[in-house]
C-alpha cells in the first residue's frame, strides 16, 4: 500500500503584518478545491492569517471573522477565476451532526476554497488531503505557525510556499 504524503513546516511571525503577508503568499498559491484548517487559541492570529489568504486570492472585500454567521462567502479575484472563497468559524459547532446541519459537505464539494477556523472539534469530517495550520502565541506579538500538509497537492503547495517565503527573505536582505 502506498504511503500518504505528509509534510510539516514551521515558522515564526513577528506580528500581524507579517502574518497577513504569509497568508497573502499562501493565498496566491491556492486553487479551486483547496481546504485550509486554521487551529489556535483566541487571539492566535487565525483571522489575521485568513485575511492575508483572502488578499492573496484577490478578495477585495473586508474579511472578518464569521463568528455569528458561521460562514462568510467572498469572491476571489480574476487571477483566481473569481471562484468562491468560504471562510468558516466553527467555534460554536460541537459535533459532526451540527457541522452537517450547517451544510459543511456542500461547502467542501463546491469548487471554491474553504478556510475554517476552529476545525478541531469536528476533525473527522475533513478530507484526508488538506492543509492544517496551527497557530500559537509565542512571545508578545510573535506567533508560531505550523503547517501540516496531507496529500501530494498540499505537500507541493507547502514546498511552493517555503520557496516564496525564502524569496521574500532574500529580497528583503538585498541578496
Amino acid at each position: 500500500m502506498a504511503q500518504k504524503a505528509v509534510e510539516t513546516f514551521e515558522l515564526t511571525s513577528h506580528g500581524p503584518t507579517e502574518t497577513r503577508r504569509i497568508g497573502r503568499k499562501l493565498g496566491k498559491l491556492l486553487r479551486s478545491g483547496d481546504v485550509l484548517l486554521l487551529e489556535g487559541s483566541f487571539g492566535a492570529g487565525k483571522t489575521v492569517l485568513a485575511q492575508g489568504i483572502a488578499r492573496g486570492l484577490g478578495v477585495e472585500e473586508r474579511v472578518i471573522s464569521p463568528s455569528f454567521t458561521l460562514v462568510n462567502e467572498y469572491m476571489a479575484g480574476k487571477s483566481h477565476g473569481s471562484i468562491p472563497v468560504y471562510h468558516a468559524d466553527l467555534y460554536r459547532i460541537a459535533n459532526v451532526d451540527e457541522a452537517l446541519a450547517l451544510g459543511l459537505e456542500e461547502y467542501l464539494a463546491a469548487q471554491g476554497i474553504f478556510i475554517a477556523e476552529w476545525p478541531e472539534n469536528i476533525a473527522e469530517v475533513w478530507p484526508e488531503e488538506r492543509l492544517w495550520i496551527r497557530l500559537r502565541t509565542d512571545d508578545g506579538e510573535q506567533r508560531v505557525i505550523r503547517f501540516e500538509a496531507r496529500g501530494v497537492r498540499y505537500v507541493r503547495l507547502l514546498h511552493d510556499l517555503e520557496t516564496e517565503l525564502a524569496e521574500h527573505v532574500r529580497n528583503d536582505s538585498g541578496n
